[in-house]
């Protein structure tokens, strides 16, 4: 049996490119023969600012998603990051393993800090090192990612391997990308060429996951389209970026393909896609809205079940930290 590990951000609010690209799988990685870690990752949250009360309200709105979607703590294990310290030691020893050139390559430190990279926060930059420590501290290796995140995973390998070398041991194992072939990459409803993110400072980019029925259908009527039918053939929509969106959202939230869509819509204007599509989301997604609520409405229930897989998670993490840092040759904490 394998282990595998996944963390998302506790930051926002969940949208529908969450649920559709990685949510909805790891319900689905609980049915295999694999273990399951998921953690929402509130040390990888601070390398920006968070507002306190904020960050502890969204850790807990995450959670109770997660759950809503179908994540079962029975089967899985899910925790908050910063409830077990193996995470935080770990990435101490990475962030001495790790090497300057390695960081400087990662793509999404350049496009998070833009211009002003002098005057971002230490952590953001070595976030990839607590990354590959959130993964080896469980000595996890399958991990669900999307094209975005395989540098970082590159790198963890590259980390866990000079660590082994450095210490002539062969303590950590590699990590394998699990790229679920399901995914669907959902992309922002005013700009078909941006991911759809709970950081864009619009919400009508995106379907939260708590958007109620009105919410939801008013969001799909503003979606940016463009003036022509929708057409019959998949490789026609290869220029249209919002029509490509809309139909892979379609498809994804029915369990279709994007050209059993197009045979169904071809010809139509998208007024009435647009219904139907609303239609589809509202189905979906209403149940997971009402169970979000049902969980945030007793925060102390949430708060138990993120502790005692916090417990789960440091049983496994605790000894395989311990080790690294004997073998790095720190002296036994007691």
């Amino acid at each position: 049996m394998a282990r595998i590990f996944s963390g998302i951000q506790p930051t926002g609010i969940a949208t529908l490119g969450n649920y559709l690209g990685a949510i909805r799988n790891w319900v689905a990685l609980q049915d295999s023969d694999d273990e399951c870690v998921f953690c929402l990752v509130d040390l990888h949250a601070i390398t920006v600012f968070q507002d306190p009360a904020a960050l502890r309200e969204q850790t807990r709105q995450m959670a109770a998603v997660l759950l809503a979607c179908g994540i079962d703590p029975a089967r899985s294990i899910l925790f908050h990051q910063s409830a077990v310290s193996a995470h935080a030691r770990l990435a101490w020893i990475f962030n001495c393993v790790s090497r300057i050139g390695w960081l400087n390559r990662m793509t999404q430190f350049k496009d998070k800090a833009g211009k002003d990279r002098e005057a971002v926060s230490t952590g953001l930059y070595v976030y990839p090192n607590l990354m590959a420590a959130d993964i080896h501290a469980y000595h996890a290796t399958k991990v669900p990612v999307g094209d975005d995140q395989l540098q970082h995973l590159e790198l963890a390998n590259d980390i866990a391997e000079k660590f082994n070398h450095d210490f002539s041991t062969a303590f950590f194992p590699r990590i394998e990308p699990l790229v679920l072939k399901e995914s669907a990459r959902v992309m922002s409803l005013r700009d078909g060429a941006k991911k759809m993110s709970k950081s864009d400072p619009s919400d009508q980019s995106r379907i939260n996951l708590t958007d109620g029925a009105d919410m939801i259908a008013a969001k799909i009527r503003r979606a940016k389209t463009d003036p022509e039918p929708l057409p019959e053939h998949v490789h026609d929509l290869s220029e249209r970026p919002e029509a490509r969106n809309l139909i892979g959202i379609y498809a994804a939230i029915t369990g279709q393909k994007p050209h059993e869509v197009l045979h169904h819509f071809a010809g139509s204007g998208f007024g009435p896609f647009k219904e139907k599509l609303a239609d589809a989301l509202i189905a979906h997604l209403e149940p997971i809205g009402a169970k979000t609520r049902e969980y945030l409405a007793d925060p102390t229930s949430l708060d138990h079940i993120l502790q005692a897989g916090a417990r789960r998670a440091a049983a496994i993490a605790e000894p395989i930290v311990v080790e690294a840092e004997r073998l790095v040759g720190f002296l036994p904490r007691g």
